[in-house]
């Protein structure tokens, strides 16, 4: 489970041009949209960049069930993303 180590504000609150760190590296949010509405809970995607290398990575996570959801993914092709295990994420 990912430890979220800060929350500078709630999660769904989070928009493009904010900050986040993940295992210590700043990333910049370019977009946090609805992946998929279950009903009962919705699936939700922030969008995330490195503006010091250009690479693209996204925060996963579940609206109901934040603490124990989030995932951490990188585009590794042109619209492949690989899942990666993380340790801690603040915002």
């Amino acid at each position: 489970m990912v430890k979220i180590t800060k929350q500078s504000k709630p999660i769904s609150q989070i928009k493009k041009g904010d900050k986040v760190k993940v295992d210590g590296h700043e990333l910049e949010v370019d977009d946090h949209y609805l992946f998929l509405d279950h009903k009962t809970t919705k699936e939700m995607i922030i969008e995330l960049f490195n503006p010091k290398t250009d690479k693209d990575y996204q925060i996963r996570y579940f609206d109901d069930q934040v603490a124990t959801s989030i995932e951490f993914y990188f585009l590794q092709d042109e619209f492949e993303y690989k899942k990666v295990e993380i340790k801690e994420v603040e915002w």
